[in-house]
Parts: C-alpha cells; sequence; structure tokens
C-alpha cells in the first residue's frame, strides 16, 4: 500500500497549509450555506498522475467549466473524500488516508489534521452527506469483512465514534456513492452498485441508531458494470434534486438526472464529457 512520504506528511500537519485551490473564485458550494442532506451543488473532483483537478459545475447539467489545477503530491493518498465543512459547510475540504492514517485539510486556513490511525482496515470511504441525523457531513467507510460503519462529523473534521450500519456482505458492491437525498423524503441516501452491474438506493433513515441508518433498497437498474467510477456532485442541474454521474471505460462521462422520487430515480443519461475522462484514477 502507498505511504504519503515523511516530507509531506510533515509539510501537512506541521506546516498546516491550506489546500492549493486557495483564492479561487469559481465556486459553487461556498456561494451556498449548508444543508442536511441538501440539494447543495458540489465540484467534482478528479485525481490523474497525482495531481488534483477541480471541475465546477456549470449549474445546468451541461457538464462543467473549465478546471482549475489543484497541484500535485497526491500519488500517495490512498482514499480521497470531498465534503462541504468549513466555513460553515461551504468549503470544499478533505479527508485523506495514507497507509493506515486518516487527515483532514479545510480549504481554506491553516487547518490540516490527523485524524487518527488505524483506518487501513476499512477498504472503501465514501462521503454520504448528513447521513445520522446531525449538522455536519458524514463519512461510511467499509471494513475488510464487509461491514459497514458510519462517522458522524463534527465541525472541526473530527469524527465521532463509528456505528455500525451495515453487518455484512457489503464487499458485494464494487461503488458506493451519496452526497444527497434521491428519494424525495429529506434524507440522505447510499448509491451502491452490485458486482453484477445493479444499481441501488439505500434510503436513509436519518438515524444514527446501529444498523437503523438505512431503508430497505431500491432497485435503480442493471448494467451499471460499465462504468469505471460511479459518483455524486449534489444537485449538478439546480433543480433541487440530487444528480449522479459515471465515467466510462471509453473516457465518456455521463450525467443521470435525479427524479426525487424512488419510482424511476434517475432520468435517462445525457453525455456531458466527450473524452478523456477514464485516464483519472479517481473521481469524487
Amino acid at each position: 500500500m502507498a505511504v504519503l512520504s515523511a516530507a509531506l506528511a510533515a509539510y501537512l500537519v506541521a506546516e498546516g497549509p491550506s489546500l492549493p485551490w486557495n483564492g479561487r473564485t469559481a465556486t459553487t458550494a461556498a456561494q451556498q450555506t449548508q444543508a442536511a442532506p441538501g440539494p447543495v451543488m458540489f465540484p467534482l473532483f478528479a485525481r490523474k498522475s497525482g495531481r488534483l483537478y477541480d471541475y465546477e459545475p456549470k449549474g445546468t447539467g451541461a457538464g462543467f467549466k473549465s478546471y482549475v489545477d489543484m497541484g500535485g503530491g497526491w500519488v500517495d493518498a490512498d482514499a480521497l473524500v470531498q465534503v462541504n465543512l468549513s466555513e460553515n459547510g461551504s468549503g470544499n475540504d478533505l479527508y485523506h488516508r495514507s497507509d493506515a492514517t486518516l487527515y483532514y485539510t479545510a480549504e481554506r486556513g491553516n487547518d490540516t489534521k490527523v485524524i487518527g490511525g488505524g483506518w487501513d482496515q476499512y477498504n472503501l470511504l465514501v462521503s454520504v452527506g448528513n447521513m445520522g441525523g446531525s449538522s455536519h457531513p458524514d463519512l461510511v467507510a467499509r471494513g475488510a469483512n464487509g461491514t459497514l460503519w458510519l462517522y458522524q462529523g463534527r465541525a472541526d473534521g473530527t469524527l465521532a465514534a463509528r456505528v455500525q450500519i451495515g453487518t455484512g456482505g457489503w464487499n458485494g458492491m464494487n461503488a458506493l456513492a451519496g452526497r444527497g437525498d434521491y428519494t424525495g423524503d429529506g434524507k440522505a441516501d447510499l448509491v451502491a452498485r452490485d458486482t453484477d452491474g445493479t444499481l441501488y438506493v439505500y434510503p436513509g433513515t436519518g438515524s444514527a441508531v446501529e444498523n437503523e441508518a438505512l431503508g430497505a433498497r431500491i432497485t435503480v437498474g442493471k448494467g451499471w458494470g460499465v462504468y469505471k467510477t460511479v459518483v455524486s456532485t449534489g444537485d449538478n442541474d439546480g433543480d433541487g434534486k440530487t444528480d449522479l454521474m459515471a465515467n466510462d471505460t471509453a473516457g465518456l462521462l455521463w450525467f443521470y438526472k435525479g427524479t426525487g422520487s424512488t419510482s424511476g430515480v434517475f432520468a435517462t443519461k445525457t453525455q456531458i464529457g466527450t473524452g478523456g475522462w477514464a485516464a483519472f484514477d479517481t473521481l469524487f
């Protein structure tokens, strides 16, 4: 497993730098207040050859503005998660893991900190918005044995004690996404893709009680195995409903407009990227 270099780790924690996209003027999440789970419009972050790129949505569901180069040095991060936490919920922040250590870096200010060790026990981390009913976005982590855990976020980037929300079998899913309400009930949901290509929505209950955070799953459809990544950037077209994106192995990027209904969760897909999207090893 990749290990963050000693020099970079020391710089992140001791020097406390702000992230390299500081000072930009085009940020959609920064223009909105924290919503829980809320129809918030998030940027799409992507990594290629150790560099991060920020793609700000046009707000119409028709793609993105010109990307912002967020800088290099991220090749050794083996998990990257975007959250809107700092600046009262308007900052585009990161949780990033190297080896067993999880770090939190705020978009603005000098707030990079070590969250803790032992995070190598998880084979997947994803941001799900405010799933547990608190005021801040949460993380979901999948253990090597297929157990699913919820970590509720705090205002300073630290995390509350984990709560089990899935008893096993989650290793049968090869993609998880969230960051919004897909069913129209005002609660943050979890999207999961089975290894057979079937996509499901697990409705959130708004509860952080053990094994009660997720309701009975809804089948979205089959054929989703053609996609390299499935990712949510919230309400990408500004209609108040959470959407989904996916890139295929041919390098095309697709937009699935959310309907806010349990019957037909997404509208027919629309192509919003013409090529090159398969070159990214991570979209989040």
